[in-house]
């Protein structure tokens, strides 16, 4: 059994405020299941409007939107996990993240909520699903009678980059 340590001002007030401060929150997705990413990562969620396709792009780049005079790249994240590919309806939407200084959207089947998850509450996730190209999943959050499945965006969008890179060079 674990032992709970008062915080140095010995105030249950300063307790509760450090118990919230380990809360992780989460904009939860979905995709046929459900997924999370750290709400530090997501700027906004707009609705799924028309998206302008790039020629010679890779098949989970659905292509370019303009946001407020800004033009960012939207990925397909259905087409970027291999997941079996769903037409858009009207609950798709555009997440709009920033990795490494990089704002990329997101195109999900639907935004379900924010939610605060208690550590205790999320499991690494189990070592026969991690394989090379599922490093990005850093975990499973049990939430209700539900699982959420939480992504790592850094990781995930780390092959992206490398290839955008790649494809720049002129040697």
């Amino acid at each position: 059994m674990s032992s709970m340590h008062l915080p140095p001002s010995g105030l249950a007030e300063d307790f509760l405020i450090m118990d919230k401060a380990t809360e992780v929150q989460l904009v939860t997705f979905s995709l046929g299941e459900d997924y999370g990413v750290p709400i530090s990562q997501v700027h906004e969620i707009i609705r799924a409007g028309s998206i302008t396709s790039v020629p010679n792009s890779p098949c989970y780049v659905e292509g370019v939107i303009n946001i407020r005079g800004r033009v960012l790249p939207v990925l397909n994240l259905r087409k970027r996990l291999k997941l079996p590919e769903k037409g858009l309806t009207k609950e798709a939407r555009i997440i709009v993240t920033e990795i490494n200084s990089k704002v990329i959207g997101l195109l999900v089947d639907a935004v379900s909520h924010v939610i605060k998850v208690q550590p205790e509450f999320i499991e690494k996730a189990p070592d026969e699903v991690l394989e090379v190209d599922t490093d990005y999943i850093t975990g499973v959050g049990k939430i209700a009678d539900r699982l959420v499945i939480l992504l790592d965006l850094e990781k995930l969008l780390k092959r992206e980059q490398i290839e955008i890179k790649g494809g720049e060079s002129h040697e």
